[in-house]
């Protein structure tokens, strides 16, 4: 088992799970950089009755704050797959928000090499497509004065937080580590995935363009589609995006 699986248990990797309940899907949901598995606390509420919502925690925030996050992306990967393939036994879903999206990514290409099984549908939120090398320099390696002025910049962690100088000196590693996780990717050629590809973009995104939206569409061999929505890289908390994905989750 990898590092994090031996420290908590299998469990750990997915919060507020519900089990017992009769579902047809299991919808496991990744967040952005610096993110926990709260973000999705209430999407149950507006998502089908009958799709089991399985928020997933990384190391080192939340319920998992005192373990060791990862700063790169193949052991993220490897991890989780070992850690997720036991409730893979039902129809399930990935979602990905911006970080999210490429842990999602990846990970359907880890489980179809690993273990043949692919999702119903990958959602990818907020992400360009792998293939297009990320753009503008690397953050993660700033001093932290220049670090902060990126977060403030990009709009993604609550301005009270950034403010709070003991809740940063917690945060700030975890952010370091999941920014190190996308700018150190390194994109390898695998044939397209055999299951849908449903893109979500903000049309006031400033980071992701609906052109790198689009470009999903070549890692799939079956259906894309490509929506946008009102509001910035974090248009996460749009009613319509709920509307959406149960939509394509019917």
């Amino acid at each position: 088992m990898s590092r994090s699986t031996t420290t908590a248990a299998v469990d750990s990797w997915i919060l507020c799970r519900k089990p017992g309940l009769k579902t047809r899907l299991r919808l496991f949901c990744f967040p952005y950089a610096g993110a926990g598995a709260l973000i999705f606390r209430t999407w149950s509420d507006g998502l089908p009755a009958d799709v089991e919502v399985c928020p997933v925690q990384l190391p080192g925030r939340g319920t998992r704050l005192m373990e060791r996050p990862f700063a790169q992306l193949s052991p993220l990967i490897e991890a989780l797959a070992q850690a997720l393939v036991p409730f893979l036994d039902e129809p399930f879903a990935f979602f990905g928000h911006s970080l999210g999206a490429l842990v999602g990514f990846e990970l359907v290409r880890r489980i179809r090499r690993q273990y043949g099984v692919h999702p119903v549908r990958l959602f990818v939120s907020a992400g360009r497509a792998p293939q297009i090398p990320h753009r503008g320099r690397p953050i993660h390696t700033l001093p932290d004065k220049e670090f902060l002025m990126e977060l403030r910049r990009l709009n993604g962690t609550p301005s009270e937080l950034l403010g709070h100088e003991e809740l940063m000196e917690i945060m700030l590693p975890v952010l370091r580590a999941d920014f190190a996780v996308y700018e150190t990717y390194l994109y390898s050629t695998e044939p397209p995935l055999n299951c849908p590809i449903s893109a979500f973009g903000g049309l006031q995104d400033h980071e992701v363009s609906d052109s790198d939206l689009e470009a999903w569409r070549a890692q799939t061999s079956v259906s894309f589609s490509l929506r946008m929505f009102p509001g910035d890289h974090f248009f996460l908390k749009q009613p319509l995006l709920l509307r959406a994905l149960s939509q394509e989750l019917q």
